[in-house]
């Protein structure tokens, strides 16, 4: 019987990730045993070169994934934009499945996939990046007996995913970037044991299914949240598989409670927006009428007058409100925070 392996390495990476990622790649060796899956957020229409740096940045080539393609050792497969990247058994998996807390491609995705198809022989790490997208695909590697791997949160530019993925799995492999790569090595040269089987877990089908767009509905017995999907506007439904619970909508959709929370306050603030604009125009209109010779003549300008007063006096009760939602609170500058930062695509990956 051929010795098993810590051979498949699931990567998730956002905002200051590609620092990261160079240098976890960096110190792979050349005869590394198995296999690299990234997932880097990207912008949906962005064209990335993180294939071109990773192979520039270490000994094994780097790749954008192609769908279909036979998992091979050695190597790194890079998501591409627009695309989850799941594992299906032992092939590569491009989905234009349903965004997951506003990505696609999200890391979550590819985690619940590598820890339904490799088991054991899965390791999860989490790089540098903001919110907490990862978190709760880690929680599922670990639990199907896998590994959870975290950058330490000191070392990366942004550390609100190391820090969420570390509150939902406590890991003592944790380790600046740039020794990821020995460690990682040192796991996959360790034999596993020949008795880590499994049982079927049918909501990590599910999900895997979804993020695979195949037509399944995503409530099933699953509680209402009472919350709106922000992508689609649907009814979101709880997931309760982690210590942190998360939502789906039932066309898949799916959000960390932080994710949603993010998402909430830019609606509001777009809600926000619209209003004022319906102000204004009401009050340049009530003005237009009240200045009108029908309305003199009729002694009902005084009236229209009043309209726009009062369209105005709410206007301004709405930029003070928006003023509100924009400022910046007080941030211990001593204190790492979760969420402080939109993601964003470093530049040398446009």
């Amino acid at each position: 019987m051929t010795a098993r392996h810590r051979d498949v390495i699931a990567v998730g990476a956002s905002a200051g990730g590609v620092e990261s990622l160079r240098a976890l790649v960096a110190g792979l060796p050349p005869d590394f045993p198995g296999s690299v899956l990234i997932v880097l957020h990207l912008p949906r229409d962005a064209t990335s070169a993180l294939p071109t740096i990773l192979s520039r940045s270490g000994p094994l080539p780097a790749a954008t994934a192609i769908d279909g393609e036979r998992l091979r050792p050695g190597r790194v497969y890079v998501a591409p934009s627009d695309h989850h990247l799941l594992l299906l058994e032992r092939n590569l998996r491009l989905s234009h499945g349903p965004a997951e807390n506003g990505h696609r491609p999200a890391i979550d995705p590819l985690f619940r996939s590598v820890a339904r198809a490799a088991g054991p022989r899965g390791v999860g790490v989490v790089l540098s990046g903001s919110r907490d997208d990862g978190a709760a695909g880690l929680v599922t590697i670990a639990a199907r007996g896998g590994t959870a791997v975290v950058q330490d949160p000191a070392d990366a530019l942004y550390p609100s995913m190391p820090l969420a993925a570390l509150a939902l799995t406590p890991t003592e492999h944790v380790a600046p970037a740039a020794k990821l790569g020995p460690l990682l090595a040192e796991m996959a040269a360790a034999v596993l044991p020949d008795d880590l089987s499994l049982p079927a877990d049918e909501l990590l089908d599910t999900e895997i299914a979804i993020s695979d767009l195949a037509p399944v509905v995503a409530g099933g017995s699953a509680p209402p949240a009472g919350f709106g999907c922000p992508a689609c506007g649907g009814g979101l439904f709880q997931i309760n598989d982690s210590p942190v619970p998360r939502y789906r909508c039932r066309v898949g959709h799916a959000w960390s409670p932080e994710s949603l929370l993010d998402e909430q306050a830019l609606a509001l603030e777009g809600a926000l927006w619209m209003a004022l604009r319906a102000l204004e125009e009401k009050s340049e209109l009530s003005r237009r009428m009240a200045a009108g010779s029908i309305h003199r003549r009729a002694g009902t300008g005084a009236r229209f007058d009043t309209i726009a007063a009062d369209a105005d006096a709410a206007g301004a009760t709405i930029r003070r409100l928006i003023a509100r939602l924009g400022s910046l609170p007080y941030r211990d500058p001593d204190a790492a925070q979760i969420g402080d930062h939109p993601d964003e695509l470093p530049s040398d990956v446009r």
